[in-house]
């Protein structure tokens, strides 16, 4: 993206920030042993953003903060494949019981934590996810996860559109391949979400639970 290319933006009023909220969720996308295996569907800096979803993933719960994880779950017998398995035929053994379709052991979920079984790339897409977050009075949705250019930008643009203030954390995401990357990032940040690094992001929620003790 070139200064003059972003000056555009800027000039027409986008990439304004909306904050965060009061009560913060955090949503860990496609996480799985596939998307963290270059031989599957991994690749390019997947499991960098792995890695650091660790430490980010143990401050929210430390906080009892809410935590929810995405795997797609399609039927063994692949009755109920749709064009996105058209798409990309390989999807199909991402099933309910194959280790590949697993949350990766790094960030295993714990009991109590939400399991979205999905069969497109948001979140949101006929799953129960927004009534969940509505059960828990979530107003801010801190997305991690693979990968940037698909599932994590259909699930922050569905997370706007229904309401919740989506935070996308820069080196929580990952994708195979680093041009769409990168492109995404500087597109959700002008129309669709707010952007912190995991540094920034726990800084910022010690801070605002520190003001809101006072």
């Amino acid at each position: 993206m070139t200064k003059s290319e972003t000056a555009i933006f800027k000039s027409q009023g986008f990439g304004k920030s909306m904050g965060l909220g009061e009560a913060p969720a955090l949503v860990i996308v496609d996480f799985v042993v596939a998307f963290d295996d270059p031989k599957l569907f991994g690749g390019g800096n997947i499991h960098p953003a792995v890695e650091k979803t660790v430490e980010l993933l143990a401050f929210f719960r430390q906080q009892k903060y809410p935590v929810a994880y995405t795997r797609y779950v399609f039927a063994e017998d692949g009755s109920d494949g749709n064009l996105l398995t058209t798409k990309v035929p390989n999807l199909k053994i991402l099933t309910e019981n194959n280790p590949v379709g697993m949350v990766v052991s790094e960030l295993t979920p714990r009991p109590g934590e939400l399991i979205v079984r999905k069969r497109n790339a948001s979140a949101f897409f006929q799953t129960d996810f927004s009534s969940w977050l509505a059960r828990h009075r979530i107003d801010t949705l801190v997305v991690t996860g693979a990968v940037t250019s698909g599932c994590v930008r259909a699930t922050v643009v569905d997370a706007l559109g229904y309401g919740y203030r989506p935070i996308v954390v820069t080196d929580c995401v990952g994708d195979r391949a680093i041009a769409p990357h990168d492109a995404s990032l500087f597109d959700m940040q002008q129309k669709y979400a707010d952007l912190y690094n995991c540094a920034e992001l726990i800084a910022a929620l010690k801070n605002r639970n520190k003001v809101a003790a006072e």
